[in-house]
């Protein structure tokens, strides 16, 4: 979304003026005076000059990361006491809150400008988003695909934008985007391969999980990534299977663990036929892999085996 509004202020620029009038500059290399300098020059042989200001820590919460350059904010408040009329000056303050303690600069800054905010999207939002989108297209896809675009990409925004052009183009003759197509071209994240492998260890289906996890192995994957991923996960079910016992809602659960709601969905589908104690049993084996792998070098796999044959034992 923040690529989009990059865009449409680039708009604003006609195209043979934007080496001339538009510039960027990030503050985490840039001074923010330098990027004033220029908001405070004319536009040349054009009507508007346009300056976007990247990773402005200087405005939120966020720390800057052991940056050495020291931002004048007192050229800031001058400058929002008299911004250039012909400049068009964007922040992009994308980590972190607006710092309350800073109250002078963010009182000029909101008066003088208009504050967009682009919170966290959610599961409904980027349905509507995908179709507005193939709409605008002549697009149509089919429920069971979004469904399954939304599971293979985590409900990533950025990475289902990054997919559709070649879901159209696979579909360019029909117009209508179906579960095949998606299931073809979109490739599973390590994210939603774990998801899978969650759902065989818990079903107990040992030769699914096992075929799984050697996949994860021969694509390279680092078998720590993959743990811990695992035992992300596994931490996340046993958390919402409490939370739900308490009463919390979907929404709660994933205000109080800081988890998109998109997986606090998938999590609370998860746990409402599986015991805590076996997803404690689970949780606490894949600990003891993951002090395996850094502590000694058996073999992932024949860990894993073992794993779930210690596992499968003790939940029969």
């Amino acid at each position: 979304m923040i690529q989009q509004l990059k865009a449409a202020f680039l708009n604003v620029i006609p195209e043979v003026e934007q080496t001339m009038n538009y510039a960027s500059y990030d503050m985490e290399t840039t001074p923010l005076a330098q990027a004033l300098n220029d908001a405070m020059s004319a536009p040349f042989f054009g009507e508007k000059r346009l300056v976007f200001i990247d990773r402005a820590y200087f405005l939120t919460t966020e720390n800057h990361r052991g940056s050495k350059i020291d931002h004048d904010i007192d050229g800031l408040i001058k400058y929002l006491d008299h911004p250039e009329p012909t400049s068009i000056v964007v922040f992009f303050a994308t980590t972190g809150k607006l710092d309350s303690r800073k109250k002078k600069s963010l009182r000029l800054l909101k008066k003088a400008a208009e504050v967009i905010s682009l919170e966290a999207v959610g599961e409904r939002q980027i349905r509507s988003l995908v179709q507005q989108n193939l709409k605008q297209a002549q697009f149509e896809i089919d429920p069971e695909a979004l469904n399954l675009l939304l599971q293979r990409t985590g409900t990533d925004l950025s990475l289902i934008m990054n997919e559709l052009p070649k879901l159209k183009l696979a579909s360019a003759e029909s117009k209508q985007i179906n579960k095949t197509v998606v299931a073809e071209l979109v490739s599973k994240s390590l994210d939603q391969n774990v998801f899978d492998l969650v759902n065989d260890v818990m079903g107990k289906h040992i030769e699914a999980a096992l075929n799984l996890y050697r996949q994860l192995i021969l694509t390279k994957e680092e078998p720590l990534r993959i743990n811990a991923v695992l035992v992300s996960q596994f931490r996340l079910l046993i958390q919402t299977k409490i939370l739900m016992r308490n009463g919390y809602s979907q929404g709660s659960i994933a205000s109080s663990l800081k988890v998109h709601p998109y997986r606090v969905k998938l999590a609370m589908q998860s746990v409402r036929h599986l015991e805590l104690a076996h997803l404690r049993q689970a949780y606490l084996g894949l600990i003891n892999i993951e002090r395996s792998l850094k502590s000694t070098s058996q073999d992932p796999e024949l860990l894993f085996e073992l794993f779930m044959l210690k596992y499968l034992n003790e939940v029969a």
